[in-house]
């Protein structure tokens, strides 16, 4: 007779996916807003949509690319999940839209509760501190398919904006004046370059501690992807923002066009704002060609917003009040693509 075969025996824990899904649902309820009309575990979330009069929904969705990869390394789970969610948190922002609920989907080859629970506590922390509802998601076992300890991890948001008030660069001129907002580092970019460098050709562990760094490479690396989503409310609700552009892969170079009107450019001050320590290594180990550089990495600048010459004291006074930093980095010109002087 042929011995009994369950689910568990196949690699899917029914019961270590019970145990995730009920510590994940402590963590989401405490990002409810009271628009959500759904609990963690219905098949759909449920949100209500009030107060708008023409409402447009801007959502977007993406990773964290191989930054997960130092999680792994490190064993350290608990701030991927706030990259996920401020990086999806800014690509909305930029259009002007308010964040209102986020999905996540955690697919692993053997599910351990701990770590998922450690991975959507950093998904909570974004949502919670962005404004933004943690309503649901999905966590897939699938054994097989990812190798012993690893996992994929991905986000969905949705956020809402009036008509009127969506941010699309159509009113970008020629003079109006680039401000850029520091980044904490890599962000969630460049990480296939930046691990090959420091691990594979430097030689450098998770632990080697740098001089030039001021701490271990792990620490440098896992540096959380800041939200930039303050300073554009407060900007945008003043009327001062013409347009504003993530800094992600592609860099400047490839993001700053993106937001521009047929005809313009801009011009880039290079020596404008302190390029973070971790660029200038990784470029000296590699001897990375210039545009590479640039098109690879933020080199400190993680968010890029346009205004009007005539309001660019308006603007700085908000910052101000913010405590946001900020370096005037450039102008738009007419022309095409970037030009770094």
């Amino acid at each position: 007779m042929p011995k009994r075969i369950t689910y568990k025996r196949a690699g899917v824990d029914i019961d270590e996916a019970g145990r995730a899904v009920a510590s994940i649902r402590t963590m989401a309820r405490r990002t409810f807003t009271s628009n959500v009309l759904t609990d963690i575990g219905s098949f759909g979330g449920g949100f209500r949509l009030k107060g708008y009069a023409d409402p447009v929904l801007v959502s977007s969705a993406d990773g964290v690319g191989t930054k997960i990869k130092l999680a792994f390394l490190t064993g350290v789970h608990s701030t991927i999940g706030e990259d996920l969610v401020n990086h999806c948190v800014n690509d909305i922002a930029v259009q002007g839209a308010e964040p209102l609920y986020f999905l996540d989907y955690f697919a692993v080859g053997r599910l351990e509760a701990k770590v998922a629970a450690q991975v959507v506590s950093g998904i909570a922390r974004g949502c919670k501190s962005n404004g933004c509802a943690l309503i649901g998601g999905e966590t897939a076992e699938m054994p097989g398919l990812y190798a012993e300890g690893e996992y994929d991890l991905a986000g969905f948001i949705t956020g809402v904006v009036e008509r009127k008030r969506m941010l699309t660069g159509a009113s970008i001129k020629a003079g109006d004046i680039l401000l850029g907002l520091p980044s904490t580092g890599l962000h969630t970019n460049g990480y296939s370059l930046a691990r090959m460098l420091l691990f594979e050709v430097a030689g450098h562990h998770a632990g080697t501690q740098l001089a030039e760094l001021g701490g271990s490479v792990a620490e440098e690396l896992l540096k959380i992807h800041r939200s930039y989503l303050a300073p554009i409310r407060a900007l945008h609700d003043a009327g001062l923002l013409k347009g504003a552009a993530h800094i992600t892969g592609g860099g400047i170079t490839e993001n700053t066009p993106r937001i521009l009107p047929k005809g313009l450019g801009v011009r880039i001050k290079t020596g404008s704002w302190p390029v973070l320590p971790i660029f200038d290594l990784l470029r000296k180990i590699g001897r990375i060609p210039e545009n590479d550089w640039r098109r690879t990495f933020n080199l400190g600048i993680g968010m890029i917003l346009v205004i009007s010459p005539r309001r660019v004291q308006d603007a700085i006074r908000i910052l101000g009040s913010l405590r946001e930093p900020f370096y005037e980095i450039g102008e738009v010109v007419r022309g095409r693509g970037v030009a770094y002087k």
